[in-house]
């Protein structure tokens, strides 16, 4: 019996129940066409020069037996000095190795949850499997709905241009996206400028790029169908042999399994984004006096931060921001509402900021008490620079000019629904001209990650630090505090927390 390490066997367990058709009889079938020992047993580097394939060669459990005294190279040798079964523990040997591999490959790819990551995973992987150092993957689904992207693996914005230049009909992922002859399955060119027909632009480009061949796979399940299409590049004229073609295939199937779940969860992720941009108001209004500006950034689950800005009768306007617990379509949904009903009463009494929120808290008891909400109101008169403002469990604004850059000090008071009967003072505040008021929602301040304090602390230095010639545009200084508040690695996290800011710049 031979000796499998424990540790092997249950990559090869867990990786044959993944492959649910892919039975251990049907793999030694597939796998190893009888008759050819010698071929399996071979090592298969790759044909590309300087590349060295990350998919480990079959280990030898023997050493391979001398040839027999007048045998054929070609011939093995046999008799007393070739140990019993050797050639089957060898082979064995080199589909353990291969089954270890691709779990390995898949498992890191289970791993990414962002559609992005996961096509590069998934190109590399490839890239590997088939000893190739360049490729691209087209995602273009089959329904229409996208979303549609294009990744490189070693190849920049301008290479990818490049290829955009030729034909698609000539490229071997344009063949299998648009349904053309040959484009269902496997497309090898082994030597590009070898071909007759090429055209001329795939060829200019190939010589330009530096490839010389190239092999294509679809990407497709039984339930979405036709996903994209993957391309490895060679730098030299190549095409991946047996073993890899049955890995990379294996591999490309489950890729693509994994693909489609992602794809369907950033759909959702867009259409939630489309739908709190929608309750949210198109455009700001036009007051004399003051300039507005408002920053929204969706959470990748939907949330239900909010902002609004609407003229009030006698020349005033009302700014408000807001965030309703929880996240996904219920948070949005309830967002809208609640929004919808803050405007309502400020049109009627919107210069009693507390009655405004003493109202919508009412509302929000009896009508969704198991939900709530922090949110803050101003009364805004441009002509006297003049702020009243109401907050109920939200964070202190911000004051941002010349001469200072502080919070403004409100009352401590619970969020909305939190309590039987809620009610808190207002605070008044008086611009000097040329200064900013920046208000804002809390998962600016949780998506750093930091303690609240130090939160404040980077907020605060963020808006001091603001340069003198972007403070005359509210867009600006609100971009300003965006970028240096949360970084381009900070500003991508995955997090619940949606983002607001909106400004007002008094004149």
């Amino acid at each position: 019996m031979l000796d499998i390490p424990s540790r092997v066997r249950v990559h090869v367990e867990t990786l044959l129940a993944a492959q649910n058709d892919m039975g251990v009889c049907d793999a030694f079938e597939q796998y190893a066409p009888v008759g050819k020992p010698d071929t399996m047993n071979a090592p298969h580097p790759p044909k590309v020069a300087g590349i060295d394939s990350t998919v480990p060669s079959p280990a030898h459990t023997v050493a391979p037996a001398p040839a027999a005294p007048g045998a054929s190279p070609a011939t093995p040798a046999t008799g007393a000095g070739t140990p019993p079964g050797a050639v089957l523990q060898d082979r064995l040997a080199g589909w353990v190795s291969d089954l270890t591999t691709l779990h390995e490959l898949t498992e890191r790819l289970a791993r990414t949850d962002a559609l992005d990551g996961a096509l590069q995973e998934a190109l590399s992987a490839g890239a590997a499997l088939v000893g190739a150092r360049r490729g691209l993957v087209v995602l273009e689904p089959l329904d229409g709905l996208g979303p549609d992207t294009t990744i490189g693996l070693g190849l920049g914005r301008a290479d990818l241009g490049h290829m955009e230049t030729v034909p698609r009909s000539s490229l071997p992922y344009g063949r299998i996206l648009d349904g053309l002859p040959g484009g269902d399955g496997e497309i090898a060119q082994p030597d590009l400028f070898a071909e007759d027909g090429l055209d001329p632009r795939h060829r200019e480009v190939a010589a330009r790029l530096g490839y010389a061949a190239s092999y294509a796979l679809p990407l497709f399940t039984d339930a979405a169908g036709r996903l994209g299409a993957v391309v490895w590049l060679y730098d030299e004229p190549a095409e991946p042999a047996e073993r890899q073609r049955h890995l990379v295939g294996l591999y490309a199937r489950y890729a693509a399994e994994h693909l489609a779940r992602l794809v369907e969860v950033e759909r959702t992720r867009v259409s939630m984004a489309t739908i709190a941009e929608e309750l949210l108001p198109s455009r700001l209004p036009r007051v004399a006096g003051v300039q507005l500006a408002a920053r929204h950034r969706t959470g990748p689950r939907g949330g239900g931060d909010w902002y609004d800005a609407l003229p009030l009768p006698d020349a005033a306007l009302g700014l408000a921001v807001g965030s309703v617990t929880g996240s996904g379509p219920s948070a949005i949904a309830a967002m809208g509402r609640l929004r919808a009903s803050l405007r309502a009463y400020a049109v009627m009494e919107g210069e009693d900021p507390v009655a405004v929120l003493s109202d919508l808290e009412l509302l929000l008891r009896l009508t969704e008490p198991a939900r709530s909400a922090t949110a803050l109101f101003a009364y805004v008169e441009p002509a006297l620079r003049k702020l009243t403002l109401a907050g109920a469990g939200h964070s202190p604004p911000l004051v941002i000019g010349d001469r200072r850059t502080e919070f403004v000090e409100t009352s401590l008071s619970a969020p909305l629904g939190m309590l039987a009967c809620w009610e808190a003072p207002s605070v008044e505040l008086t611009a000097q001209p040329g200064e900013t008021v920046l208000l804002y929602t809390d998962g600016l301040l949780q998506r750093t990650g930091e303690p609240v304090d130090r939160a404040f602390a980077r907020l605060h230095a963020a808006a001091a630090g603001v340069p003198r010639a972007l403070r005359a545009d509210p867009g600006t200084l609100a971009d300003h505090v965006l970028r240096t508040v949360l970084p381009d690695e900070l500003d991508a996290t995955e997090g619940a927390e949606d983002v607001v800011l909106l400004a007002a710049r008094f004149e």
